[in-house]
């Protein structure tokens, strides 16, 4: 049976959180464990230096970081291609062909972009790597023809665009080199997870995560810090669930349902403490995150062994791009010497 090519990734601005955990890490692990696929992850180092070019450090130390978190949640090198972006050399080539099949102004109505370059407050200082990096992702998908692209939901606009560019490749020049790819989304109801302090959006800039790498006294500072209702003072008054940050969580990392509707039901009609609730959550995050933080300190005390096989994975996954490289240059008309 021919596997599916999956591709993801994660760039190395810092060390992940539960909101990757949830949103894409745990599904990939799922594919890859399920033998049905060929996955590529991928540490994207070049797209982080979009908006970090003068902090490449930051990047460089968040290499490993993302690496260690990789392997801690279940991502196995021997049945993943774990790499990264800047080792694959035909990547830029790729991207520059892509370049000239898209518009300014399609790029600049990309729904993701828009939002980020809000979020990051350029203003008129945007610069050309950031705006142009639905580019480059579509480029990484493409040149290992895949099939399959774990994403949270945020990056749907991210797919069209790169299906678009396939389609526009695969009509200007002959053989459908390229494959036009398929998002995978979240389970329903396990989208982008919100911050502890009730943000929309959990992130290293807003400071407002939980990561992988915390240790269990720092979970449980953070649980208690938690939004909560600010209307809920006493305990006898009755709370509210919606936009509660605790039970949005609670509905995504405790798997007894039942308890968790008692919960809101008490939490409701009032009798039922903030505090008493967190402890449980944090209780229940701690079954599930407690085993990650084993594994992670585990591998981080042979570093250069991680390295090792960050280079391996990227060895290989080299010798895929430039197979499809050769074609897409044969396809341009760009092979002049054989």
């Amino acid at each position: 049976m021919t596997k599916e090519i999956y591709l993801t990734g994660d760039r190395p601005t810092g060390k992940l959180h539960i909101g990757h955990y949830i949103g894409s890490l745990k599904n990939r692990v799922a594919m890859q464990n399920s033998g049905q696929y060929h996955p590529f992850i991928m540490i994207a180092d070049t797209q982080a230096f979009t908006d970090n070019a003068r902090n490449p450090e930051k990047i460089k130390q968040s290499l490993t970081e993302v690496a260690l978190d990789y392997l801690a949640v279940g991502l196995n090198p021997n049945k993943s291609t774990i790499f990264v972006q800047s080792q694959i050399h035909g990547l830029p080539e790729l991207t520059e062909y892509f370049m000239n099949l898209v518009s300014v102004a399609r790029l600049q109505r990309n729904p993701t972009v828009k939002s980020e370059i809000q979020q990051k407050a350029f203003g008129e200082s945007i610069p050309a790597g950031f705006l142009t990096y639905p580019v480059s992702q579509a480029a990484d998908i493409t040149i290992f023809k895949a099939t399959k692209v774990p994403v949270g939901d945020d990056q749907e606009p991210m797919i069209e665009q790169t299906r678009e560019l396939v389609r526009s490749f695969n009509n200007a020049y002959p053989g459908d080199v390229l494959v036009e790819p398929t998002g995978v989304f979240p389970p329903k109801g396990q989208g982008r997870l919100p911050g502890i302090d009730g943000n929309a959006k959990m992130s290293k800039s807003l400071n407002n995560g939980i990561y992988l790498s915390d240790d269990a006294d720092t979970l449980a500072k953070k649980v208690k810090s938690m939004y909560t209702d600010p209307l809920h003072i006493n305990i006898d008054d009755p709370g509210h669930v919606e936009g509660n940050v605790v039970f949005t969580y609670l509905d995504i990392f405790d798997s007894d349902k039942v308890r968790v509707q008692r919960l809101k039901d008490h939490y409701q009609a009032g009798g039922l403490g903030d505090m008493k609730l967190k402890k449980h959550l944090i209780d229940v995050m701690e079954a599930e995150l407690a085993p990650i933080r084993q594994r992670r300190a585990e591998y981080a005390q042979d570093l250069p062994a991680v390295l090792k096989m960050l280079q391996d994975g990227s060895q290989r996954a080299n010798q895929v791009a430039e197979t499809t490289m050769q074609e897409v240059r044969a396809a341009i008309g760009v092979n002049y010497f054989g």
